[in-house]
């Protein structure tokens, strides 16, 4: 099943979220709370997973961007793609990139954009499979 998290998973996400980059699930602290209440509050702000028998095995963010340009149109940014490692290959990913592309045609967005820090060819096929491509912008990072 592919559908937006609910208020009450941040802990099943985060245990997700440690096949992504972290090292561990974060302590439960006010500003974690904090962070997860603004998120789930923010309307542009989607948090998409992928359902198998009550556990979340793939998930990514899309947030909706206002713009004032491209005749007022937002934009979509997609962050946070993931999956359990014991899921990997099977389509949940897809699924959830898709539902977010659902998302931004909804809102009206002209693109959808979505950075990766991965040099692997496999994922990088990935994402030109699901539509996304390396040819028309240069993205640059600067850490804070």
């Amino acid at each position: 099943m592919i559908r937006e998290i609910k208020t009450n998973e941040l802990n099943k996400l985060l245990e997700l979220y440690t096949h992504l980059h972290e090292l561990g699930v974060p302590e439960n602290t006010e500003h974690l709370e904090k962070t997860w209440n603004t998120i789930c509050n923010d309307e542009n702000h989607h948090i998409i997973v992928s359902e198998i028998e009550g556990k979340i095995v793939s998930s990514c963010v899309c947030v909706i961007i206002p713009n004032l340009t491209r005749n007022i149109r937002p934009y979509a940014f997609i962050e946070n793609v993931v999956t359990h490692t014991d899921y990997r290959g099977k389509g949940y990913a897809t699924a959830c990139l898709n539902y977010a592309k659902e998302i931004a045609q909804k809102a009206d967005c002209y693109k959808m954009m979505l950075l990766t820090g991965s040099k692997n060819d496999k994922t990088l096929d990935f994402y030109k499979k699901s539509g996304y491509n390396s040819e028309y912008k240069t993205a640059f990072i600067q850490w804070l």
